[in-house]
């Protein structure tokens, strides 16, 4: 199985920048050895199964609600029943695509 989770989390207090607050998440993240790609609106990582993109997600709300009362998430997945390193298929395969439409 092949999961692809997007998703975004962050504590719902009153700041003009909360990066320290997401580092934390993404530092824990990068930590797993999972792929992933950090974005400006939210962190995209592939696991092995939904066990494991669901305990990043458990993971990473408990990270938050250490210093926050309330913590914000979506989270949207891509769940395939094959192995694989899809994540980064599908970001070539569309940028090779975008080479051949702009000739």
């Amino acid at each position: 199985m092949s999961v692809i989770m997007e998703f975004a989390i962050f504590p719902t207090r009153k700041a003009e920048s909360l990066s320290t607050e997401v580092a934390k998440v993404v530092a824990f993240i990068k930590s797993t050895g999972y792929s992933y790609t950090l974005g400006a609106m939210g962190t995209t990582i592939e696991t092995p199964g939904m066990e494991e993109a669901t305990e990043i997600l458990l993971k990473s709300q408990q990270i938050l609600a250490a210093s926050a009362d309330r913590v914000y998430c979506t989270a949207k997945f891509d769940i395939v029943n094959k192995p694989g390193m899809r994540m980064h298929e599908k970001i070539a395969s569309v940028q090779k695509k975008i080479g051949e439409v702009q000739k």
